[in-house]
């Protein structure tokens, strides 16, 4: 299932520190179920001060339903996008997304943050970020199709036409990524990307010692 979005660039100016932690941006199709598995780690990880989730600023209701996000208007957006609030913004599906440049700050420190991401601007995370780990979450065509009418968001034919539109799921080999088949239970891939996020934090403590 292809992602639609058209980059607008980011606004993460060029520095000469390049910040000393990882940015995981968790990628995939709609329904393979990327913020239960971030929900999962963020779980297992609760209580450590190292890992870090990002609140997207998004031009969506409060109460539109997914993830906790910052909600903004048009106006409001692009007056932190004129002021140089977020390291990364795109726009996709009617909507503009932005992370903020403060994430900057706790990668400085060494930190893991995770963000939801988008397939179509990874060439932009990879800029303002050049510690990333790209982690695609994927699922089996009928699983998505399951968990989208679960949803209620769309109609089955609009699903199918939506599942018939996707595109190649595959990261470019330019990227480090982890690929998570998710069509099973939660913690099966829950398990696997809390593996990875706990390797990347040994590795860490190892070149800090």
């Amino acid at each position: 299932m292809a992602e639609h979005a058209r980059q607008t660039g980011s606004t993460q100016p060029s520095g000469t520190s390049v910040p000393s932690g990882t940015l995981v941006a968790v990628v995939g199709p709609s329904g393979a179920g990327k913020d239960s598995l971030i929900q999962f780690a963020m779980a297992h990880f609760s209580g450590r001060p190292e890992v870090h989730l990002v609140q997207r600023v998004i031009t969506r209701a409060a109460d539109a339903g997914g993830e906790d996000h910052v909600a903004v208007s048009a106006a409001g957006f692009e007056a932190q996008q004129a002021a140089g609030d977020f390291a990364v913004h795109w726009d996709a599906h009617g909507l503009r997304y932005g992370i903020p440049a403060n994430v900057q700050d706790q990668l400085a420190q060494g930190h893991l943050v995770l963000a939801n991401g988008s397939r179509s601007v990874l060439d932009l995370f990879h800029r303002a970020f050049p510690s990333l780990l790209v982690v695609n979450v994927i699922a089996r065509p009928e699983v998505l199709a399951k968990r989208l009418e679960a949803r209620g968001r769309e109609t089955v034919a609009d699903i199918q036409a939506r599942l018939k539109r996707g595109g190649s799921l595959s990261i470019p080999p330019q990227y480090n990524c982890l690929t998570i088949d998710n069509s099973g239970p939660l913690e099966e891939g829950g398990r696997k990307l809390v593996a990875a996020l706990e390797e990347l934090l040994a590795a860490r403590a190892e070149q800090q010692s």
